[in-house]
């Protein structure tokens, strides 16, 4: 108790720690439950399982305690709790700023929120049902990415890699501050979102990605890429074995489709 204290409490870590295990726990648990539920309905033959179904009875209610929900006939999906519930926490944190445990309490119901919304990014996207399709596992990219930027702010680390302007003089400070920002900006522009992100907090990160070769149907490619690197970048992303290690790494974290 005496680390957690001194380590996370008194450095103002706590709340970003509380948000982080709502946030991942509440994605394992949100996976596990629609996964159950998509199997389930493939079982029965229905291969879309948001389609509103017949009532069941009260013996078939009791027995099917997971299931979609759905009011007035339409298919409610989670990530409409999950904003409720950020707003929610918004709201309160801003208007009581509670002291512990309070803030901590609202982190975690914060981090739960995040995660029920993310879980379903690829509908924010789409404005359709595309959850278990090849559209939907962009909802695993953004879960990536807001665990990344929820395990820096809490190891807080500087979002410029710089923690304070004194310590290097006005001058470095601001060429750092340029040279991550270009650095996030490239990355983003060579159609990497997810490391243009997490280096906005992480500059290392931010660097590697904008050294690198552009994805071959992202801006940066399509405008500066001559026909040998235009033909690298195909060959090292459009192959299969890329594909498909990135496709392992998505079902290790949410799971194949069943």
């Amino acid at each position: 108790m005496n680390w957690y204290h001194s380590v996370v409490v008194a450095t103002g870590r706590a709340p970003a720690l509380f948000a982080l295990l709502g946030f991942l726990l509440t994605f394992v648990v949100t996976r596990s439950v629609t996964r159950r539920i998509r199997a389930r309905s493939l079982r029965s033959g229905d291969p879309t399982p948001s389609t509103p179904a017949p009532a069941p009875d009260e013996g078939q209610a009791g027995r099917r305690v997971l299931r979609d929900i759905h009011i007035g006939g339409v298919h409610v999906h989670h990530q409409v709790w999950g904003i409720l519930l950020v707003l929610l926490t918004g709201l309160l944190e801003f208007r009581y700023s509670p002291d512990s445990p309070g803030s901590e309490i609202l982190a975690v119901f914060f981090g739960a929120g995040a995660a029920l919304a993310l879980d379903e990014f690829a509908l924010w996207l789409h404005l359709e049902d595309v959850y278990w399709s090849a559209e939907g596992r962009k909802s695993i990219d953004a879960i990536l990415v807001a665990t990344a930027i929820g395990v820096v702010l809490l190891l807080q680390a500087s979002p410029v890699g710089v923690d304070r302007q004194a310590e290097t003089g006005t001058g470095l400070y601001v060429a750092t501050i340029a040279l991550h920002l270009v650095a996030a900006v490239i990355c983003l522009l060579k159609g990497k979102l997810a490391t243009g992100l997490i280096g906005v907090a992480l500059p290392f990160i931010a660097l590697v990605g904008a050294l690198r070769l552009a994805e071959p149907q992202s801006f940066w490619a399509r405008r500066w890429y001559g026909e040998h690197k235009a033909a690298r970048s195909t060959a090292r992303y459009g192959s299969g074995a890329y594909t498909a290690r990135y496709e392992r790494i998505r079902d290790f974290i949410a799971g194949s489709n069943p």
